[in-house]
């Protein structure tokens, strides 16, 4: 069996056989498939396995889509046991995003659209000698096929690998990666590889690629939807004006700096009467209407984007460039899309910013879809699939599946405590002391670390005054706008305390909240403080509306299941193996109502009660323990 599906370990799992079939059937089949798959059932060797098994026998390739680092590395190692157990010849690219490829110091900090245009010079005057070093018009140069044969040799996948050697032999490694990627059986890659256009159409020419011959598996995937509205959005602020008026000041530009001047007045004249946090609704037709009145609006574009180009030979980043990308993209269609400018507060000034927002995702997703062979999703928190399937357009013949966790139901102690609630109407110091009191009794009868997630870093804040003397354990506060670094030292400390028990106190949609590992005796309870349900902005309630409009689920498609979706992820922070045992508290009398509860896994044994600390306290005991 584990030969027809390529599976690389001795022993499936219970369930992730089942997932292994149905891979199997949608691949074979050149169907879609969306999988609701529960941590600890082992989707990527259950997904990779069948997948590559197809693609091997039929000149198809893999994509493998993920935005973290740590499932790269799980693909890689599920590959690498994969080409052991069946000795298969297999070429694999690794590839993350080409700005953090550059062998060139300082580019890191440039965005994304600067990047792309100074990459763009500095290969075309033949000032860049990695990228010299690597190719010879469309042929990799000798020192680039030396370098290739050592990494397949050696199957040095991982970006990190790769990209070190590349530089030890002064070689461009993105430019290496797409020379692997045209190779390659398989590709992990994040998804703007394939969801974003214009990358997806420069990434499979120079690879030589086709989406026709495409498995793309996406991991995480209830993430999918966000991630291709973000990429889809276009802001402009007046930070962006400012800067911009200096540079083209700085240069001597003086026509385009009375341009910008007067687009920074067309700016706050629409923002005239809002408040700190205002935001309002704006009509393409008005801004451009006001645009016009400097010079016409296509030619405004075109001598904004020439002076940006002439400041980018000169230094790397230009906020004209920036400025002019955005009037490029302004003029688009209104289908699946909205136009909001927001008051908001940046390094302590009012800050406007108009923002050119995508609502709809599958306007971009659908396409994919459609012309891939085969196109899977899978996450652990992809409930109800329904839903995704109709975000992102998969076609009805779409096979769809929610499994059954693989974890022993011993080993998990689910409870509601419908004491309090984080509601914005009944919010007040009283509860937040009360939060504080039930909070601190379950974290300091959990022999050993805990995590207590809130809707936001203000009201855990507010919570952490009363919680901080109540608590007899060291506290970890997790704080907004940490580095990578700062991240990987917070974490390692709080595991430190395994054996005697810490607490870290985090935001829902914060660092820790999703994306980490904390398996075995590194976690054994998470509290969700409340319902991650932010006040519906102007955004959110344009969300509701469009999703109301087609198809009848407004409220559940924009507000109710992709906050519910953020509390999950939190919950399953604590429970990440089979051998794991846990607590998972909801703490908030919402989770009773029905519109909430019916979110719920309806199969999972979930006890409500205020008798929290017996409950746990006998979970624990090790005399209470059931034999498994």
């Amino acid at each position: 069996m584990s030969k027809d599906f390529l599976f690389p370990y001795d022993n499936i799992r219970r369930i992730q056989a089942d997932m292994l079939a149905d891979v199997s059937e949608a691949v074979g089949s050149g169907k879609n498939m969306i999988a609701h798959a529960p941590t600890g059932l082992g989707k990527t060797a259950a997904s990779i396995g069948p997948a590559l098994k197809y693609a091997l026998d039929n000149d198809l390739t893999v994509f493998f889509l993920t935005s973290r680092h740590t499932q790269h590395l799980i693909a890689i190692e599920t590959l690498t046991e994969i080409k052991k157990k069946h000795g298969i010849d297999l070429n694999v690219a690794d590839i993350i995003g080409k700005r953090w490829m550059c062998a060139m110091e300082g580019v890191q900090l440039l965005s994304s659209k600067d990047f792309s245009e100074y990459c763009k010079s500095m290969r075309e005057e033949g000032k860049c000698e990695f990228y010299s070093r690597t190719r010879k018009g469309n042929s990799p140069t000798p020192e680039a096929k030396k370098t290739l044969a050592e990494i397949k040799e050696t199957n040095s996948w991982k970006t990190e690998s790769m990209i070190e050697l590349c530089k030890q032999n002064k070689l461009c490694p993105y430019e290496m990666a797409m020379m692997l990627a045209a190779e390659a059986n398989v590709v992990i890659a994040d998804y703007f590889y394939i969801f974003d256009s214009g990358i997806r159409d420069t990434f499979m020419r120079k690879t030589s690629n086709d989406l026709s011959k495409s498995i793309i598996i996406v991991d995480e995937g209830h993430n999918l939807p966000s991630r291709i509205r973000d990429l889809a959005t276009a802001k402009l602020s007046s930070f962006i004006l400012k800067n911009a008026i200096k540079e083209a000041k700085k240069y001597g530009y003086k026509e385009t700096v009375a341009d910008i001047s007067q687009l920074q007045d067309i700016m706050n004249r629409l923002g005239d009467g809002l408040k700190t946090y205002g935001e309002k609704l704006v009509k393409k037709e008005e801004f451009m209407a006001a645009a016009n009145r400097i010079k016409d609006y296509d030619q405004l574009v075109a001598d904004l984007a020439f002076i940006g180009d002439a400041i980018r030979e000169q230094q790397r980043k230009s906020y004209v460039g920036s400025l002019s990308f955005f009037l490029e993209l302004w003029p688009g269609t209104d289908h699946g899309k909205t136009r909001i400018l927001k008051m908001s507060q940046f390094k302590n000034q009012p800050q406007l910013t108009l923002t050119y927002r995508c609502l709809d995702p599958s306007v971009f997703t659908k396409e994919i879809i459609e012309n891939a062979h085969s196109t899977i999703i899978m996450s652990g928190t992809l409930n109800p699939t329904s839903m995704y399937k109709d975000l992102l357009g998969f076609p009805e013949d779409t096979i769809e599946r929610t499994y059954d966790s693989p974890f022993f139901e011993q080993n998990k102690l689910t409870i509601i405590v419908p004491e309090t609630t984080t509601k914005f109407s009944q919010r007040n110091d009283m509860q937040f002391r009360r939060i504080a009191e039930i909070s601190s009794e379950i974290v300091n009868n959990v022999p050993g670390n805990s995590a207590v997630f809130f809707p936001s870093y203000g009201l855990r804040d507010q919570v952490y005054r009363h919680f901080y003397d109540m608590c007899a354990k060291t506290t970890f506060l997790e704080q907004p706008g940490m580095t990578k670094e700062e991240k990987g030292d917070f974490l390692e400390r709080f595991k430190g305390y395994q054996k005697t028990g810490a607490v870290l106190l985090g935001a829902s949609t914060g660092s820790y909240g999703e994306g980490i590992d904390l398996p075995g005796d590194f976690l054994k309870a998470v509290v969700v403080v409340g319902l991650p349900l932010e006040h519906p902005d102007l955004e959110t309630k344009e969300l509701i509306r469009y999703f109301d409009t087609k198809f009848s689920k407004g409220w559940d498609y924009g507000y109710i299941f992709p906050a519910f979706n953020r509390t999950m992820q939190n919950a399953g922070r604590c429970i990440r193996s089979e051998e794991d045992r846990g607590v998972v508290v909801f703490l908030d009398e919402r989770y009773l109502w029905p519109m909430y509860r019916r979110c719920f896994n309806q199969e999972e044994d979930i006890k409500v009660s205020r008798h929290y600390k017996e409950l746990i306290e006998e979970f624990f005991d090790p005399k209470q323990r059931k034999l498994i």
